[in-house]
């Protein structure tokens, strides 16, 4: 890779990643490290993490996601769209509809083509996990929780336990713009209650069908949005009877529509735009 790293960047509301195409050029070696160089927002390209474009032998591509922090991510909902768009724009794959392969499992992704160019996606995010032993979370496997107590930061609070793939934890606010995020968020995803740690949700019900959030992402801190947890609040909100099973959801970097359809799939729908494209040249 002495030439560089060809790269481009997506974001998905705010919530930004760099891709690598593993399909075309060789990937780096250490792409956890690669992560967290290229991540950097003052020393490197800055964004909320890396994501990979590889061949799969299960699916139609496989994508591998990186935090900023160098852990791997099971999952990445805003993610999955930037990926999309670029797979169909680059030819990888044939049809609107596609499989792709990642460590949650395989999720399709149905891309809106408007002059050859994808601007929005609607994803099938598979069925949500509310099982302890599932999300993973301590305690009863077989037991779900909701509005499960837990004192975090001093403070007393309850929580529903979520995986869409990767764990969330959505705590329920009165008023969103207020919690401090980055204390409650940084120190519950560290709680020894998450064994691969968690993202978690603050999420305030504006109407039955409309919620407003703002996330900490495990390995990135608080983002502008998150796909996953837009989902996993979705499915908190309806299970625990404050919402139905359709809403719109508004994070800090703009709108997802989520839907849980009688089937149990969770489906998001939301935008993917190409910032810029380059190489990287590590020092």
């Amino acid at each position: 890779m002495d030439e560089g790293i060809p790269f481009v960047k997506v974001q998905g509301l705010g919530n930004d990643y760099l891709y690598l195409d593993g399909v075309s050029h060789q990937l780096p070696a250490d792409l956890p490290g690669v992560a967290i160089a290229m991540s950097d927002r003052h020393f490197g390209v800055g964004s909320d993490g890396i994501i990979t474009i590889e061949p799969s032998q299960v699916a139609d591509l496989r994508m591998r996601i990186w935090n900023a922090d160098g852990s791997e991510a099971e999952m990445c909902g805003n993610g999955v769209r930037g990926f999309a768009k670029l797979a169909y724009e680059r030819g990888y794959v044939r049809g609107t509809v596609f499989s792709v392969e990642t460590a949650a499992g395989i999720v399709r992704p149905e891309v809106v083509v408007q002059d050859g160019a994808v601007g929005r996606v609607r994803v099938d995010m598979g069925v949500p996990r509310l099982r302890r032993g599932e999300i993973p979370m301590l305690g009863p496997s077989d037991e779900e929780a909701i509005e499960y107590p837990v004192e975090v930061s001093d403070q007393c609070l309850t929580l529903t336990a979520v995986s869409m793939g990767n764990p969330h934890a959505v705590i329920f606010v009165r008023d969103v713009a207020s919690v401090p995020v980055q204390t409650i968020g940084l120190a519950l995803e560290h709680d020894p209650l998450f064994p691969r740690r968690v993202n978690v949700e603050f999420v305030q019900v504006m109407a039955e069908d409309a919620l407003r959030m703002r996330v900490w992402e495990r390995g990135s801190g608080e983002t502008l949005a998150c796909g996953t947890g837009a989902a996993a609040a979705l499915v908190a909100s309806s299970r625990t009877a404050r919402t139905g099973r359709r809403a719109l959801v508004h994070l800090e970097g703009g709108d997802l529509e989520i839907e849980w359809a009688s089937d149990d799939h969770v489906w998001m729908t939301g935008p993917t735009v190409q910032v810029f494209s380059g190489v990287y040249a590590p020092r």
